[in-house]
């Protein structure tokens, strides 16, 4: 049986019994929610990886209620209306495969809230468990400048800007709507002192800035991957996910300019996912650092501005 009709039998299954009027508390919705992911055929991947997980973001998010909010008030009842708006969410979960992160328009990363819609990947980069960590063995100084390209939410940036409180972050992206979204969540964080979101074709509007860290996390998924990729994902920007038949074409580019944005103690953070190993295929004598990366995950590298320098014949 296919994901498709089992999900519409479950459909059915619900649109047929009672559940508005059999369902009373938060801890009834919860239960429900989560039986009713567990029965389904839908992917985890966009931030939570278990359906216990979205059942408890779907039924606080759209209740309005924070992440904390104390379990021994869970036997709180719901109105109707409420009851109602929350049987049209996980309808739209199992129907239309919509990711929990763009029906409650709430993601979490390092620990911080943003909003999310459309126009940007919902935030899951494992970059974020180096931040947290201030980037511990790699970093032996605190940067001043940063640079996030391709921010997207402007998760990375915020986040960046969060732990190194001294540092000014420019937040690098090609689309406008993304960047609107990610002015959207430094004025949330209260720091458009700090975070600037820039519109740019990757390096082409930065007048020769130097930056003593600079993060990347460009679009990096092969065209064999991104044919593959669950239903999901095809509700987040494909410009944000693709990056030509090795899922390379932008990480390239980087590597070629980075090094002219870098200050001579510089280091470039990049994420290419799976497609690490066209890079190391295609560039077998450059030293990438694949990193340890504290949260799991694979396929972040480090290298230092030297590095780069040293290797820029290959990379043109």
């Amino acid at each position: 049986m296919n994901e498709i009709t089992f999900n519409q039998e479950l459909i059915d299954d619900i649109y047929s019994s009672n559940v508005q009027n059999d369902l009373h508390s938060i801890k009834d919705f919860l239960r429900w929610t989560y039986t009713v992911f567990n029965r389904a055929d839908i992917f985890y991947g966009h931030g939570y990886d278990n359906p216990w997980d979205e059942a408890q973001q779907l039924v606080l998010a759209t209740l309005h209620l924070p992440p904390d909010f104390p379990s021994e008030l869970y036997d709180a009842r719901l109105t109707m209306a409420e009851k109602s708006e929350l049987i049209r969410l996980v309808m739209i979960r199992l129907e239309k495969r919509v990711p929990i992160a763009y029906l409650i328009h709430r993601a979490w990363f390092c620990g911080l809230e943003f909003y999310v819609d459309e126009r940007v990947i919902i935030p899951r980069s494992p970059i974020g468990g180096l931040i947290q960590q201030r980037f511990a063995g790699l970093l032996n100084y605190e940067p001043k400048r940063i640079l996030d390209m391709c921010t997207g939410s402007g998760c990375i940036a915020i986040a960046c800007a969060e732990q190194f409180p001294q540092a000014d972050v420019d937040a690098v992206d090609l689309s406008i709507d993304a960047l609107n979204v990610a002015e959207m969540n430094i004025e949330r964080h209260n720091l458009s002192y700090r975070v600037f979101p820039i519109q740019s074709d990757l390096f082409s509007h930065l007048l020769e800035e130097q930056y003593d860290l600079i993060v990347a996390n460009p679009p990096y998924v092969d065209l064999e991957d991104l044919s593959d990729m669950p239903e999901e994902f095809h509700y987040e920007p494909e410009m944000a996910l693709g990056s030509g038949n090795d899922g390379l074409d932008i990480t390239k580019e980087i590597l070629r300019m980075a090094p002219n944005y870098l200050t001579d103690n510089g280091l470039l953070i990049c994420e290419v996912g799976n497609s690490m190993v066209h890079l190391i295929e295609q560039y077998p004598d450059v030293p990438f650092h694949w990193l340890d990366l504290p949260n799991g995950g694979l396929g972040v590298f480090a290298l230092t501005k030297a590095e780069l320098m040293a290797h820029q014949t290959a990379f043109a």
